[in-house]
Formats: structure tokens, C-alpha cells, sequence
């Protein structure tokens, strides 16, 4: 598999200083490159293989986290729509269209995808914190009229990657034994 198909891997560590800002997009990052890692490499059959009872595949978390960076870009710090793939998609029919869409897609496409959405969302939230810091609330508003502030969805995007970081070690250590906390720093 060419070089430039493989996730993004390389951890960055603050100074030992650093603010709560940088600390937060630190672990973010840190779980981001964990999770590449944990996918990364990998062919077709390796990232749609499933592994009963659950239908979890790798190739199946990467469109999801893919997912999850794209809307947390659009809903909390850009106030638009989901744009392409999502806006394509039926969610109220298949609410887990990405997990189930994922085994149609190649490793370089969903390797892409995942790697675009990390790149946008580093990106916007580069932007959004120069703008005015993790106290700024969000683009949106809570059924409860509430609106978070960028300091909550931070953390529930790093979240979302604890989450899975699990199910990613498991499903590639079934597929060929790789195990180990963080990817090996070149």
C-alpha cells in the first residue's frame, strides 16, 4: 500500500507548560494518532473484516470518525450543513449508513476521507480558538436552549476517540496481532 494512503501517526508533545488549549488538542491529536495507527496499513479485507458478535469492521470506524470530525466542524464551529459524503446520505432511513456504507469503500478511500476530515477539522478548530479561546460557545444551540463552549465539544470530539480507540485495538490485534499503546515514533 503506498505511503500516502497510510494515516497520519506522528505525536507532537507540548511543552511541559503548555495551556489547557493546547493540552486538550494535544491528547486529541494523540488519540487521533493512536487510532491511524490502529488502522493504518491495512487491505480491503483486513479493514471490512468483522469479528461475531459484533458487526464493528476497522474500515467501519474510520468512516465513522471521519463522520463524527465533519460534524463537530459543521455543527459546532461553522453552523452549516454536513457537506459531501454526509449530505448524500440517509440518515433518518440508516442512522448507521457510514458503519454500513464503509465496505464499499476502498482503503485509500476511506483512508482519505478520515485524513481530509482530521485535516479540516484541525483546520477550523485552529481557527476557532485564535477567534476567541474554549470559553466561545458553539455555533449551536441544545434542544434545551443551551449553547456549549468550545471547551465541551473539545472534549467530547477527544471523547469519541477514547471511545473507540478500544474497539480499534481489538479488531486489529484479531486481524494481525499489533498491539501496543502508541505508534511507534520514526
Amino acid at each position: 500500500m503506498p505511503a500516502d494512503t497510510l494515516p497520519d501517526t506522528t505525536i507532537h508533545e507540548p511543552p511541559v507548560t503548555a495551556g489547557e488549549a493546547e493540552m486538550l488538542i494535544f491528547t486529541l491529536e494523540r488519540s487521533r494518532a493512536t487510532f491511524g495507527w490502529k488502522c493504518g496499513g491495512l487491505d480491503a479485507a483486513a479493514l471490512h473484516k468483522r469479528h461475531p458478535p459484533s458487526a464493528m469492521t476497522l474500515g467501519g470506524l474510520l468512516k465513522h470518525l471521519a463522520l463524527i470530525e465533519d460534524h463537530h466542524v459543521a455543527r459546532d464551529l461553522a453552523a452549516q450543513p454536513l457537506g459531501p459524503p454526509w449530505d448524500a446520505a440517509n440518515f433518518d432511513a440508516d442512522p448507521d449508513w457510514e458503519w454500513h456504507s464503509a465496505a464499499d469503500d476502498s482503503p485509500e478511500q476511506l483512508y482519505a476521507l478520515w485524513r481530509a476530515a482530521v485535516a479540516r477539522a484541525r483546520a477550523a478548530w485552529r481557527a476557532a480558538l485564535a477567534e476567541g479561546g474554549l470559553d466561545q460557545p458553539a455555533k449551536f444551540t441544545t434542544g434545551a436552549g443551551e449553547s456549549p463552549n468550545l471547551r465541551r465539544m473539545l472534549v467530547d470530539l477527544h471523547d469519541e476517540y477514547a471511545r473507540h480507540l478500544g474497539h480499534a485495538d481489538m479488531l486489529r490485534e484479531a486481524v494481525d496481532g499489533l498491539v501496543g499503546e502508541d505508534p511507534p515514533q520514526a
